[in-house]
């Protein structure tokens, strides 16, 4: 029988985490504030939409850039899932992408893209073939089928409703399309994890504006990169406080097997600088310094960990790659906490906040 995630089971959930949380004083610790602020859409011509599916946490997230924006990737995982990235290679024929898509899934999801291009097509957007304007949206999935069931996740209709949600507006964050169904702290297996998430932030310095959004869904530990404190992660064996994944291995607890690609944390970073392909793919680098400052251990054989990075080029500034990379890992960086503290439980999977004392 399909499982139904209403929101009673939602909220059944949440409270069952809470409760759990609330028994666990060694695992209480002081809430730490949210922090940056904005989010990716403060960067002029970009839009944000999400589709949350209702049946499970499953969903997908798309950054729209109607008007076109210079594209370069950067996949750091061993694990990814992965759409249209050999066309953001400098030296290749296309320039400019019209949308980017987020989505959970693993790789059923990337049929997700098939509906942000039936949208964008009707708004007779997309590179001009001649007989016909083909919108380009590269695309990376995450491993989110062992939330419930395996066989809900995004399709194209999922990718076309996400179109329609897409605005300006600052973007929502936690438990939402593309991290809906995210976990984070696997390393030692499913029942010891917590709930990842999806948050965004954004930067100014020098004249120009850098965004970034990330759906965090990680084998390892969630950290403050001020302090080294783990923010959500592998949990003890009985569920009751933080592990600290890094320490545990250091002092000889092997982690368990697991399934290859059963995480990936998955970004996309956006500036109103005018790029190249050259230098968007050096953003997105750059960016992956802030996954790394706020996950560990990142970038695993398990992991697909992929970011984009856009240029709109709204501010008519040329692209300064040192600056922009500054921004852009901090900005990464920001946005990892801000996805694990706007996250909230679901069954099995407790959230930072229930650990905050």
């Amino acid at each position: 029988m399909e499982q139904q995630w209403s929101r009673r089971v939602f909220m059944m959930a949440a409270a069952g985490a809470a409760a759990l949380a609330r028994a666990a004083p060694a695992g209480a610790q002081a809430a730490k504030p949210m922090p940056g602020q904005g989010s990716l859409t403060r960067v002029p011509g970009i839009k944000v939409g999400h589709y949350t599916d209702t049946r499970r946490p499953t969903g997908c997230t798309v950054i729209l850039a109607e008007g076109g924006a210079v594209a370069g990737v950067d996949v750091r995982g061993a694990a990814p899932g992965t759409r249209e990235t050999d066309l953001l290679r400098p030296g290749n024929l296309v320039e400019q992408v019209h949308a980017v898509l987020l989505s959970g899934g693993s790789a059923f999801g990337l049929d997700a893209a098939g509906g942000v291009m039936r949208y964008l097509e009707q708004q007779g957007i997309g590179f001009d073939a001649g007989v016909a304007r083909v919108p380009i949206v590269p695309a990376a999935v995450l491993f989110d089928l062992g939330v419930g069931d395996a066989s809900v996740r995004p399709d194209a209709e999922a990718g076309y409703q996400a179109c329609k949600a897409a605005s300006a507006e600052p973007v929502p964050e936690g438990n939402v399309g593309a991290g809906a169904g995210a976990t984070v702290g696997k390393l030692y297996g499913a029942a010891r994890a917590m709930k990842g998430g999806l948050g965004s932030a954004a930067l100014m310095a020098g004249g120009v504006t850098v965004g970034a959004l990330v759906a965090v869904n990680a084998v390892g530990d969630v950290v403050d990169p001020q302090t080294g404190r783990v923010l959500a992660g592998a949990r003890t064996a009985d569920g009751r406080a933080l592990l600290d994944t890094r320490a545990a291995v250091l002092g000889g607890e092997l982690p368990r097997a697991m399934r290859p690609g059963s995480a990936t944390t998955i970004g996309v970073v956006a500036t109103d600088a005018v790029l190249t392909k050259a230098q968007a793919g050096k953003v997105a680098q750059l960016a992956h310094d802030g996954l790394a400052r706020a996950i560990n251990p990142i970038h695993t054989m398990l992991d697909g960990d992929t970011i984009f990075a856009l240029g709109t080029g709204a501010s008519r500034k040329p692209g300064n790659p040192m600056l922009l990379g500054v921004l852009a890992a901090e900005a990464m960086a920001i946005a990892v906490q801000r996805a694990i503290l706007s996250a909230r439980a679901i069954a099995g999977y407790p959230a930072a906040v229930d650990f905050a004392g």
